[in-house]
C-alpha cells in the first residue's frame, strides 16, 4: 500500500471517529455532573470487574487522548475516584502517555511531510533545537498543566524527536499533574466544578514547577562553571572588560564592537594586524587574479573588436610582463589595504593594542611577552579567541623533502614555476590554479591540479563543478580528478608526484614530474602555543563552543576560524558580533550565533557564488523544492560584455515563492547574490524582486528575470483563461 493511500485512510478513520463522537454527543459521558450520578454504578462495576473495568478504562483514556477528544481531565478524575490515588495514578500515567504518543505518532504521520514541504527551513532550525534541548523542553511544558497537553503532542509530531524519548519524558514530567488530579478523583463527591480542582493557587504551584527546570538548568550550569573554575582564583577586579588573542577578521571586529560600546578592551596580536585575509588570503589572492584575468582578457582582443592585444611575457627590460613586478603589485595592494586594519586605527578607536604573544594563565589573566622579551600580566573579565588557522599539509611521505608552498607562503614567489601542482579542488585551490595558469599562458608553464574527488568544488552542484572545469581544461590546465596524492620522491634530481588513479577499470599508479607543489587542502585551526590546553580549554578540530560561543568557561569565548563551522572572513565578522556582545553583557544578556543565511563565493572564472541551499544539499536532506533558471547568455549587458555564460538557480519552496537557496555562476557572481542574502535573511520572496525595478541594462536584471521564470511556472492559468474570455467578450 503506497504511504499516500496510508495516510488518506488513517485520516478517514479520525474524521470518522470524531464525527461520530459529535453526532452521538459521547461528549456527554465526559462531564462533571454525568460522573457524579453514576459514580455508585461505576464503582460497584470496579468491584464486580476489576481487572475488565480498569482495562477499558485504559483503553478508553488512551483513545481519548490519542484523537486529543476534550475531557482528559474529566478521565483523569474519573481514575482517582474508581481505583484511588496509588492504582488510579499508576493506570493513568501509562494510559496518558501511551495516549499522547499515539498522537504524536499521528501528528508526524499525517502532517510531518506536508510541513516539512512548507516550512523545510524554519522547521529545520526547530529540529535543531530539539536535537539538543527537546527533552528539557518538553519535561518543562509537562510540569505545566495549564498548557493545552494535546497542542504539545501535535506540535512535537512534527519535529525529528524521537518517539522513545516523548514517551518516557512526557511520563515522567505529567506525573505531577496526574497525582494532583488523581488524588482530586478520590475527593469527587466534594467537587462541584472542574474548576476547583485548579485553582488560582493551584495554578501558580504548577507555574512554579514548570519554572523550576529552568531554575534547575541555571543551577546545573553555574555547578559546571565553578567545577571547571574551581583549580583557578578569580581576580577581586579586573583591569579590562575583554581580552581579545588575534587581530584577524574576528578579533578585530569584536575589539571594534567593544570599544563602540565604551568597554575597556586589549587586542594583542603577535605577528601582522590583519590576519591572513589581508596578508596572505582574501586581499592578496584577488589583486593576483585581478592580474591574471586582465591577461586572459588581452588573449581575447578580437571579441572586443581588436585585432591584437599583448604582452611580452618576461623578466627583463625588453619584456613588459614580469611575474615579479605582478607579485609586487600584490604587495602594493596589501599595504595600501593595511591602514584599515592597523594598530594607529584602532588605538584611535579606543581599543589597547598589543602587538606581542599571548598566553592564557586562568580564566581571567593573560600574559603577553613582547618580541623584546618584557612580560606582564592582563586581568580581563572575559577574553574572546580569535586564533585564526592555517594551511593544513596533509603527511604525505616525502613532502618535506620536496619543499611545498602554501597559500601562506606563495607570496614570496618573484619567479614562476615552470610546472607547477596544486593540491585540492577547494576554493582555494581552485582560484590558484586558474590564476597561475593564466600567468604562465605564453610562457611554456604549466599547471596540474590534484583532486582525490570525482570532480572539483565538491560542495557545489555537479554541474557547476562542470562548468569550471570545461574552463579549466580549455585555458590548458590538467584536471586529475580521483588521484590520491601517495608520495613525493626526488630522481635524479627531478621532483615526481606519485599519484593512485581510481577508473571503474580498477587503481593505477600515476607519475608527475614538477617544480613545485602549491598544497591547498584546506586549513586547520591554530590551537596550541598560547595555553589552550594547559588551561583545559575543549578543543577537536576547532575550539569547542555553544551556541553562544562560549568554550566550557563561561567567559572564554571563540569567534572566526578558530571555532568554524564556517572559515570565512564575512563569517568570522559575523560572529564576533555576537562574541563580543555576550562576553560584555551576559548574564543579563546574551545571543545565539545565526547561520540561517550565509553566503560565500569562489572567484575562479566563471564566478560562483551561492546562499542556502543548493540541489545536492536539498536532496540530501530530503527537503522538497522547485527549481527557477535563467541562462545569463540571454542577458544584454551580459551579452554586451562578451561575458554571457553562467546562470543563476533558484531553489524555491514548491507552490511557494520562499526562496530556499541560490546558486549564481558567472560574471560578478558574488555581487549578484547580495540581493538573495538580503531577500532570505527578511523573508522577501520571488514575488517581490520581479516587482523591484532593476537598471537596464545591467548583470543585476538577471536576478529579476529569474524571478519572472518563477512566476510564469506559477501564472494562474484558469483566471487567465477567464481574462481571456473577458477580452473576447469587450472585443464584440
Amino acid at each position: 500500500m503506497k504511504p499516500r493511500l496510508r495516510q488518506i485512510i488513517v485520516l478517514l478513520a479520525i474524521v470518522a471517529a470524531l464525527a461520530a463522537f459529535f453526532a452521538l454527543d459521547l461528549g456527554q459521558y465526559l462531564r462533571l455532573d454525568w460522573l457524579k450520578s453514576q459514580q455508585v454504578t461505576l464503582t460497584a462495576w470496579r468491584d464486580a470487574r476489576p481487572l475488565t473495568s480498569a482495562a477499558v478504562y485504559f483503553v478508553l483514556y488512551v483513545a481519548v487522548t490519542a484523537l486529543s477528544l476534550p475531557g482528559a481531565a474529566l478521565m483523569t478524575l474519573a481514575g482517582g475516584a474508581l481505583f484511588g490515588l496509588g492504582w488510579g495514578t499508576l493506570i493513568v500515567s501509562f494510559a496518558s502517555s501511551l495516549g499522547a504518543t499515539l498522537a504524536f505518532l499521528v501528528s508526524r504521520f499525517l502532517l510531518r511531510d506536508w510541513v516539512a514541504q512548507r516550512f523545510g527551513q524554519r522547521l529545520a532550525a526547530i529540529n535543531a533545537g530539539v536535537q539538543r534541548e527537546g527533552a528539557f523542553y518538553l519535561f518543562t511544558l509537562r510540569l505545566v498543566p495549564a498548557f493545552p497537553f494535546f497542542l504539545v503532542n501535535l506540535l512535537l509530531g512534527l519535529t525529528t524527536m524521537r518517539a522513545r524519548t516523548f514517551y518516557w519524558v512526557s511520563q515522567l514530567g505529567m506525573l505531577a499533574g496526574t497525582v494532583v488530579y488523581v488524588n482530586a478523583g478520590t475527593e469527587l463527591a466534594k467537587l462541584t466544578s472542574l474548576s476547583g480542582i485548579v485553582s488560582p493557587g493551584l495554578l501558580l504551584s504548577f507555574a512554579l514547577l514548570g519554572v523550576f527546570p529552568l531554575i534547575a538548568r541555571k543551577i546545573v550550569e553555574r555547578a559546571r562553571a565553578n567545577k571547571v573554575y574551581a583549580p583557578w582564583t578569580k581576580p577581586r577586579r579586573f583591569e579590562r572588560n575583554l581580552v581579545v588573542i588575534g587581530g584577524g577578521s574576528a578579533g578585530l571586529v569584536t575589539a571594534y564592537i567593544a570599544a563602540a560600546v565604551k568597554a575597556k578592551v586589549t587586542l594583542i596580536e603577535k605577528h601582522r594586524m590583519g590576519g591572513d585575509c589581508l596578508n596572505t588570503g582574501c586581499v592578496p589572492s584577488k589583486a593576483l587574479i585581478r592580474s591574471a584575468k586582465f591577461l586572459s582578457q588581452l588573449s581575447r582582443a578580437e571579441e572586443f573588436g581588436c585585432r591584437s592585444a599583448n604582452v611580452v611575457p618576461g623578466d627583463t627590460a625588453t619584456h613588459n610582463y614580469s611575474f615579479s613586478e605582478i607579485m609586487e603589485r600584490v604587495q602594493r595592494i596589501i599595504r595600501t589595504v593595511e591602514p584599515h586594519d592597523s594598530v594607529a586605527r584602532y588605538t584611535a578607536l579606543g581599543v589597547e593594542v598589543i602587538e606581542a604573544s599571548a598566553t592564557l594563565i586562568s580564566p581571567w589573566e593573560v600574559k603577553v611577552t613582547r618580541p623584546d622579551g618584557t612580560s606582564e600580566t592582563l586581568t580581563t573579565r572575559s577574553i574572546v579567541i580569535a586564533a585564526g588557522a592555517r594551511p593544513f599539509v596533509p603527511p604525505i611521505p616525502g613532502i618535506e623533502d620536496v619543499g611545498y608552498l602554501t597559500s601562506d607562503t606563495l607570496w614570496n614567489l618573484r619567479e614562476l614555476p615552470k610546472r607547477l601542482v596544486v593540491l585540492g579542488g577547494g576554493p582555494i585551490g581552485c582560484e590558484l590554479t586558474q590564476a597561475f595558469a593564466r600567468l604562465g599562458a605564453g610562457r611554456g608553464c604549466t599547471v596540474t591540479q590534484i583532486e582525490m574527488a570525482p570532480r572539483i568544488l565538491m560542495r557545489e552542484d555537479p554541474e557547476v563543478s562542470e562548468i569550471v572545469m570545461q574552463r579549466f581544461r580549455a585555458e590548458g590546465i590538467t584536471l586529475r580528478v580521483n588521484h590520491v596524492a601517495k608520495a613525493f620522491v626526488i630522481e635524479q634530481g627531478e621532483k615526481i608526484l606519485i599519484a593512485e588513479h581510481t577508473r571503474a577499470e580498477g587503481k593505477t599508479e600515476v607519475r608527475i614530474p614538477f617544480d613545485a607543489v602549491l598544497v591547498a587542502v584546506g586549513r586547520a585551526a591554530n590551537l596550541t602555543g598560547y595555553g589552550l590546553e594547559e588551561l583545559g580549554v575543549t578543543t577537536t578540530r576547532t575550539v569547542e563552543t555553544n551556541a553562544f560561543l562560549q568554550t566550557n568557561y563561561p567567559n572564554i569565548y571563540a569567534a572566526g576560524d578558530v571555532t568554524g563551522p564556517f572559515q570565512f572572513t564575512h563569517t568570522a565578522a559575523h560572529q564576533a558580533w555576537y562574541a563580543a556582545v555576550n562576553a560584555l553583557f551576559d548574564p543579563f544578556k546574551k545571543f545565539k550565533a545565526d547561520y540561517s543565511v550565509i553566503p560565500w563565493a569562489t572567484f575562479v572564472e566563471p564566478e560562483v557564488a551561492r546562499v542556502g541551499l543548493n540541489e545536492q544539499e536539498a536532496m540530501q536532506q530530503g527537503i522538497p523544492y522547485e527549481i527557477s533558471r535563467y541562462d545569463l547568455d540571454d542577458l544584454d549587458r551580459a551579452i554586451a560584455d562578451s561575458a554571457a555564460h553562467g546562470f543563476i538557480k533558484v531553489l524555491t519552496v514548491p507552490g511557494k515563492d520562499r526562496i530556499l537557496g541560490v546558486t549564481i555562476v558567472g560574471e560578478h557572481a558574488g555581487d549578484l547574490i547580495a540581493e538573495y542574502v538580503l531577500a532570505m535573511k527578511h523573508g522577501i520572496g520571488l514575488n517581490k524582486i520581479l516587482g523591484t525595478i532593476h537598471i537596464y541594462p545591467t548583470l543585476a536584471e538577471a536576478n529579476k528575470y529569474v524571478a519572472g521564470v518563477w512566476k510564469k511556472a506559477h501564472a494562474p492559468q484558469r483566471l487567465l483563461a477567464w481574462v481571456e474570455c473577458f477580452h473576447a467578450w469587450r472585443r464584440g
